[in-house]
């Protein structure tokens, strides 16, 4: 499957006109609101995303105050490759009363933070080193550990903007060892990028920065996805 994320603070303007005017046409699985240093509401984005399109949109929260109950959905993240406690729990902790009384589904994700190259903004934002590339067995370890805790998604991050994607021969390796769905997203800027994520046991790529510049894009990567389904 395919999510596209738009993030309030770069999604606004132009940008959200021409946006909404091709997911109208080009309908992904999802539609991820969120990022990592959002500054502005997104309930007025989600409102508008709701009034307009028919995938279901989903929470992808950078911390508590990103909540809304406007959405179908929360990833109640975790982030595991970290060992900031703020990040494990302690905005968990802030949001939970509220989002327990929205009704909202609630999704417990593994959030492994992956290298992509270059320091991200969730690297920076949350004060946590990434997973080294090479180390498959690490990353396989951590989704593992998700799963035991009893989380329902695992997702692997090389952070918005990265210079390059997660590896594939990561991919391959935890999508191996896990029994959970497996998120991948993050520096996935062209469609031979989501296939090799897909072909390598990605249940769903997150595609979003390399649709800030150039929105008709998200046709290609809409077409190419549903075509693979197609096919498998």
């Amino acid at each position: 499957m395919l999510a596209v994320l738009l993030d309030p603070d770069k999604c606004r303007g132009s940008i959200l006109a021409s946006t909404i005017a091709v997911l109208k046409s080009d309908t992904p699985d999802f539609v991820f609101v969120g990022g990592s240093h959002t500054l502005t509401s997104v309930d007025s984005l989600i409102e508008l995303l709701e009034d307009e399109l028919d995938s279901k949109i989903v929470l992808f929260p950078g911390n508590a105050a990103q909540f809304s109950p406007k959405a179908d959905a929360l990833l109640y993240l975790s982030l595991l490759s970290g060992r900031n406690a703020e990040f494990l729990i302690g905005q968990h902790i802030t949001s939970a009363i509220a989002i327990k009384n929205s009704g909202m589904e609630v999704i417990p994700t593994g959030y492994l933070l992956i290298d992509g190259g270059k320091p991200s903004s969730v690297e920076y934002i949350s004060n946590t080193r990434a997973i080294p590339r090479d180390k498959n067995e690490i990353a396989l370890s951590t989704a593992v550990a998700a799963e035991l805790l009893g989380m329902r998604l695992v997702y692997l991050e090389a952070g918005s903007g990265a210079d390059v994607p997660v590896p594939v021969e990561m991919i391959k390796y935890v999508s191996r060892g896990l029994s959970l769905p497996l998120v991948v997203g993050g520096g996935i800027k062209t469609t031979e990028q989501m296939l090799a994520a897909y072909d390598a046991g990605a249940d769903v790529v997150v595609v979003g920065n390399v649709f800030e510049t150039n929105s008709s894009l998200i046709s290609d990567f809409v077409s190419c996805s549903k075509n693979y389904k197609t096919n498998q």
